[in-house]
């Protein structure tokens, strides 16, 4: 017999037992990276979860016990166990999730073309999930959304699509906190579980929830808009620290210094926290966040579009760094080994690139994760053929399709007759490529992650400077 949670008058400690004895059907709506590991650590608890997704290879897979997310320790284990025991059982058809009394929605929230928010796949979901709501069902939202998107789009629809009086369902906003490539921990509970109810019951059940899945706190706030907020305002603060970085490593030609060194000493003072300068702020979550604020409510936040305007102009400092070192004149000292770019030592020459062979390593937005989502090594890529480079895109895990260039293995990055490399995204992979194996390079390090030592290649490494 199933059982509901909203409104139920039984001790919380019969709920919890109907929970994890299967007899309060879950469905999790989306089954890519972040929600297949999450709808596995449901199943694990309960036995008892239906997962539903619009990719029908996605479903195949996991029903023959098949993990379609890589590089996840420990899932693909949980996935096979899971299957083999109907726990877990995926599908296409939203109709057979109708039974369930708990439905948890982890889909895409990303931006448009203009940089507004776009919900579409979520409320298409909270539609589906709609036409089988009965009383006492809840809904936790998982997706990363707008503050207010509980109370002024989700609730409004679910209400009026079901049928269902608003105080006769719950729904809450329980935020995912889940890196790819430890997902499973993180889900169990690396970080403390935020939850927060359009209404106090709605958080008294996902507080019981997640109770029983997480192995950290559950820390409950006032209510769903306070729980977006989280969310977002994690991203936020990335995304502004990072630009605070970015901004710090243009000031190493100047100042003559290596900032990385000074962030590393003053991130000695406990109050001092600076993130590391890069190539630029790519993936699912950090370039698109800031959006759900300055694209959605009406306060102006300027600090929050200068850090966007910043990490968005990271890909092409790396592209004038390119230029700059293939038309660099000899350093005025004559001792190359001795210039660390100085304003005077290296000229920038707009058409340097112009008829040069360039190779970009890493398209993806991050080390080890198979997501290209606003990486920038595609903006590089781009920029760099933009001025009249032939690009070459060397990347472990993913191919060129769709990006200016042409994907080369990294083996055979030395066939490639280069002019200047890239380092966009620091695989552990290219910690294999002989550098002393080709000629003089120019050579932009963007993660300060590359062995040149011994060569002859002129460097330049953000936050470090020319060397």
């Amino acid at each position: 017999m199933s059982r509901t949670l909203y409104g139920s008058r039984a001790a919380p400690a019969v709920q919890r037992q109907w929970f994890k004895s299967g007899a309060v059907p879950v469905a999790v709506y989306g089954l890519g990276k972040m929600g297949l590991p999450l709808a596995a650590v449901y199943a694990e608890n309960t036995g008892n979860v239906t997962g539903v997704d619009i990719d029908e290879s996605v479903v195949a897979a996991i029903n023959d016990g098949d993990c379609p997310v890589a590089r996840e320790p420990g899932l693909p284990s949980l996935v096979e166990s899971l299957a083999a025991r109907d726990a877990l059982q995926a599908t296409t058809d939203s109709r057979r999730a109708r039974e369930a009394s708990v439905h948890v929605l982890i889909v895409p929230t990303l931006v448009d073309d203009d940089n507004d928010p776009d919900l579409s796949a979520l409320t298409d979901v909270a539609g589906d999930v709609a036409a089988g709501l009965d009383p006492g069902d809840v809904v936790i939202v998982e997706s990363t959304v707008p503050p207010r998107t509980c109370v002024d789009v989700l609730r409004p629809l679910l209400e009026d699509a079901s049928g269902v009086p608003r105080h006769s369902f719950g729904l809450a906003f329980c935020p995912e906190r889940t890196s790819s490539g430890r997902a499973l921990r993180d889900v169990r509970g690396s970080h403390p579980k935020i939850v927060g109810g359009v209404d106090d019951e709605s958080t008294r059940v996902v507080g019981l929830v997640y109770g029983v899945l997480v192995d950290n706190d559950v820390i409950p706030v006032a209510d769903a808009t306070t729980a977006e907020a989280v969310k977002v305002f994690e991203g936020l603060y990335r995304d502004v620290n990072i630009a605070l970085a970015n901004d710090l490593a243009r000031l190493t030609d100047e100042l003559d210094i290596e900032v990385r060194d000074a962030i590393d000493a003053a991130n000695t003072q406990p109050f001092c926290d600076i993130h590391t300068p890069g190539p630029g702020v790519g993936g699912h979550c950090i370039p698109y966040y800031p959006y759900f604020v300055l694209h959605w409510l009406q306060t102006e936040t300027p600090t929050l579009s200068t850090a966007r305007r910043v990490n968005d102009s990271m890909p092409g400092f790396v592209a004038d760094r390119v230029a700059e070192g293939l038309a660099a004149s000899e350093p005025n000292d004559g001792d190359a080994a001795d210039a660390r770019g100085t304003v005077d030592a290296y000229v920038t020459d707009g058409g340097a690139i112009e008829d040069t062979t360039v190779a970009v390593l890493g398209l993806t937005y991050r080390s080890g994760v198979a997501e290209t989502r606003a990486s920038p090594g595609v903006d590089v890529c781009d920029l760099l053929a933009d001025r009249g480079a032939t690009v070459y895109a060397a990347d472990p895990l993913v191919e060129a399709s769709g990006v200016r260039a042409e994907h080369v293995a990294i083996d055979e990055l030395r066939d490639c007759d280069l002019d200047a490399a890239v380092l966009a995204t620091a695989h552990d992979e290219f910690d294999a490529v002989d550098w002393s194996a080709f000629d003089p390079l120019v050579v932009v390090d963007g993660h300060d992650a590359l062995d040149v030592a011994g060569t002859d290649h002129r460097v330049y490494t953000v936050g470090r400077g020319w060397r």
